[in-house]
C-alpha cells in the first residue's frame, strides 16, 4: 500500500526531577545543599531514510514518545540525559503542524535530520537555590514537560519530470518504455491509483528520474478524482511532460485536454505555473492522430515544444528523451518553501510575530469549582515539587505575582472555594 499523509502525535521526553539532598559526611562540617540537577529529556528528531518510500509505518504506530532524561542525584550528581529518539523517513517527507498548518521541516537528502518536538530541561536541585539568606534550601524543580504536538506528514516525490494527463492517454505505457519501471497498464481509467518512479537514461549516458502520476480530471484541485494524491507529487518536479493522447480515442478534444490539465495545476499551486513544460502528442500510430495533432498546433499559443510519439510502437521517444534532459541541465530547482538566504560575514536576525502565550485563564465549572489554565502556569504546575513545603509556597508566591489571586477575588472566589488546576484541586485562602 502507497500511503503519502498521515497525521501523528509527538511528544518530547520531560526533564528529570532535580533532588533535595545534604552533603553530611565525617570531617566535612557544614556540608550544605547537595542535590543534583535532573538531566534533559529526549529530542523526538525526523531522519531521512533513503530506502524508505512511503509513510506506511505510520499507519500502524501513530504515537512518538521520547524517554524522560534521568533525575538528579545526591553529591551534586547531574542526571543523565536521554538520547534522542530518531524516526526514519523517506525523503520527500514534508512536516506541517496540525494546529497551525506552519511548516515544521521540509526532509530530502538521505541522513537530514529535524528536531520535531524538543525534550524539557532538566529541574534544578536544592544546591542551585542556595543563597547567604537560606543557605540551606529545601527547594527543587521537577523537570520541564517536552514539548508535544499532532503533525502531519505529507510525501511529495522526488522525480525530476512530472509525467500528467488525462487518464487512458498513455503515461504509465511511455514510463514503462523508456525505463525499467512496470506499471499496471490497461485499458480503464485509474488504472495507476498510485505514483510510479522510473529511471531513464538516454542515448548519450544522461539520465533522470521520471514519475508517472495518477491521471488528473476536471476539478481535481478541490479533491475530484484522485485530485490532491496527485497534485502534491508535481510539485517538486523540475520539468513537466504533457501527454495528450493525439488520436482522441475517447472522444474528447486535445486542446481542451490540454487547457483543462494546465487549469488545475495553476489553481492547486500557482507556481506550477513557471514549471517548463513539454507537449506529448502520443498515439500517433492510431488514425486521424496527424490531422488532430496539426489542428492542435494551429490552436496552440504557448511557447512550448511538441513531440508526436507512439510509445506503443516507440517512435520519436529518442528525441522526446534527449530534449528532456537539455531542458532539465538549463532548469533550477524549485524550492517548495522560502528560505532565508544567509550572506557569509553578515550577522542577521530574523523577527517572527508570535502571538503572546495566555498566562492563566480562569473559567467556572457548573459546580463552582474555579478552573485555572494556560501554558505558563500549567508548566509552573508541572515543574514544583508538591512534596516539599518551600516548593509549594515558592509556588504560591509566583501565583500571586502573576495576578492569579487578585483575578480569583475579581471573579468571586471567597475563603474555602474550590481552585482547579489541571487534575489537582486545592481550597482558595484569603
Amino acid at each position: 500500500m502507497f500511503v503519502d499523509q498521515v497525521k501523528i502525535y509527538v511528544k518530547g521526553g520531560d526533564g528529570g526531577n532535580g533532588m533535595v539532598a545534604f552533603r553530611r559526611e565525617k570531617y566535612v562540617p557544614n556540608g550544605g545543599p547537595a542535590g543534583g540537577d535532573g538531566g534533559r529529556g529526549a529530542n523526538v528528531v525526523f531522519q531521512v531514510e533513503e530506502g524508505l518510500r512511503t509513510l506506511m509505518d505510520f499507519r500502524y504506530q501513530r504515537h512518538f514518545k521520547a524517554p524522560r532524561g534521568e533525575h538528579g542525584m545526591s553529591k551534586n550528581q547531574h542526571g543523565k540525559n536521554a538520547k534522542d529518539m530518531i524516526v526514519k523517513v523517506p525523503p520527500g517527507t514534508v512536516v506541517t503542524d496540525a494546529a497551525t498548518s506552519e511548516v515544521i521541516a521540509d526532509l530530502t537528502e538521505h541522513g537530514q535530520q529535524a528536531i520535531i518536538a524538543r525534550g524539557g530541561r532538566g529541574g534544578r536541585g536544592n544546591s542551585r537555590f542556595a543563597t547567604p539568606a537560606n543557605p540551606a534550601p529545601e527547594l527543587s524543580e521537577n523537570g520541564e514537560p517536552g514539548q508535544e504536538r499532532d503533525v502531519v506528514l505529507e510525501l511529495k516525490l522526488l522525480a525530476d519530470v512530472g509525467l500528467v494527463g488525462f487518464p487512458s492517454v498513455g503515461k504509465s505505457t511511455l514510463l514503462s518504455v523508456v525505463s525499467a519501471a512496470r506499471p499496471k497498464i490497461a485499458e480503464y481509467h485509474f488504472t495507476t491509483i498510485v505514483p510510479n518512479l522510473g529511471m531513464v537514461e538516454t542515448e548519450d549516458g544522461r539520465s533522470f528520474v521520471m514519475a508517472d502520476l495518477p491521471g488528473l480530471i476536471e476539478g481535481a484541485h478541490s479533491g475530484v478524482g484522485l485530485g490532491h494524491q496527485f497534485l502534491r507529487h508535481i510539485e517538486r518536479t523540475r520539468v513537466i511532460v504533457h501527454v495528450l493522447d493525439m488520436a482522441a480515442v475517447e472522444g474528447r478534444d486535445p486542446y481542451e485536454d490540454y487547457l483543462t490539465i494546465n487549469k488545475e495545476l495553476k489553481e492547486y499551486n500557482l507556481r506550477l505555473s513557471e514549471r517548463p513544460q513539454i507537449i506529448v502528442a502520443n498515439k500517433m500510430d492510431m488514425p486521424d492522430a496527424e490531422e488532430n495533432l496539426a489542428a492542435f498546433k494551429e490552436r496552440l499559443t504557448d511557447d512550448y515544444p511538441v513531440f508526436p510519439i507512439s510509445a506503443f510502437t516507440r517512435e520519436g521517444l529518442r528525441d522526446l528523451l534527449f530534449a528532456t534532459a537539455d531542458l532539465l541541465e538549463n532548469t533550477a530547482e524549485f524550492p517548495l518553501f522560502e528560505e532565508v538566504e544567509e550572506d557569509l560575514g553578515v550577522n542577521r536576525v530574523v523577527y517572527r510575530h508570535e502571538e503572546d502565550q495566555d498566562k492563566f485563564t480562569i473559567t467556572r465549572d457548573p459546580d463552582g469549582t474555579f478552573v485555572i489554565s494556560g501554558e505558563t502556569i500549567e508548566k509552573l504546575f508541572k515543574m514544583t515539587n508538591f512534596a516539599s513545603e518551600e516548593s509549594t509556597r515558592k509556588f504560591a508566591r509566583q501565583m500571586r505575582g502573576m495576578g492569579i489571586d487578585d483575578a480569583l477575588r475579581e471573579r468571586g472566589a471567597k475563603d474555602g472555594d474550590t481552585v482547579r488546576i489541571l487534575k489537582y484541586e486545592f481550597e482558595f485562602v484569603e
